[in-house]
């Protein structure tokens, strides 16, 4: 996987391939699917929904460019899986996940690989989480027709978040930080996921 999917691609980061490596992806699907595991392509979990490629993972994890002290926010748990990447690159990690049944398969399958220490909470997070705030990086799992802002208050100064802006007629992969004069798009890449969902979805 690190080999042909990631560095054969343009991940570089060296931090984020070792963390790519040392997190058992099987251990973060149903037994169904853990035989495909490391095949390059998203694959599903529990109440319809999925889990990212690698690829993505590792180009949402190379996008932040965390270098071990930061506190992350990861939006979408799912089945944990990104989560216990980002928690190989960030001192604390803490993921938000609006289904239950999903948030409570993803605290099982992180205290089974070890990474028990994450925190999972039950919640809307396009409402904000202000008694979780403040955070250095924000990883967003899913697209969005504008920046939510709810979410973007939730950054330090000079903080980033990595969500897909669009819709799905196309998408970009987008690197926002946060400064004195608002929100600066950094970066883009075309990409393509599931549309966010919540109360404070933008439109």
């Amino acid at each position: 996987m690190v080999a042909e999917q990631l560095r054969g691609r343009d991940i570089t980061d060296e931090r984020v391939l070792a963390a790519m490596e040392r997190v058992p992806r099987e251990s973060f699907l149903p037994p169904s699917t853990r035989d495909r595991a490391y095949d390059d392509a998203a694959l599903p979990i529990a109440a319809g929904q999925t889990m990212s490629q690698p690829y993505i993972v590792a180009l949402i994890a190379q996008t932040l460019e965390l270098h071990g002290t930061e506190r992350v926010l990861d939006v979408g748990t799912g089945s944990g899986y990104q989560a216990a990447v980002l928690r190989e690159l960030a001192a604390e990690v803490v993921s938000v996940e609006r289904i239950p049944e999903l948030a409570g398969q993803a605290r099982t399958n992180l205290a089974a690989a070890g990474y028990g220490g994450i925190a999972v909470i039950e919640a809307d997070a396009t409402l904000g989480l202000a008694e979780q705030a403040p955070f250095d990086a924000i990883a967003v799992a899913a697209a969005t027709a504008g920046l939510p802002e709810a979410l973007y208050e939730l950054l330090v100064l000079r903080g980033r978040i990595v969500v897909p802006l669009g819709d799905r007629t196309g998408q970009l992969l987008s690197l926002v930080v946060r400064t004195p004069e608002g929100p600066a798009v950094v970066r883009t890449m075309p990409v393509r996921f599931v549309p966010l969902i919540g109360e404070g979805r933008v439109l």
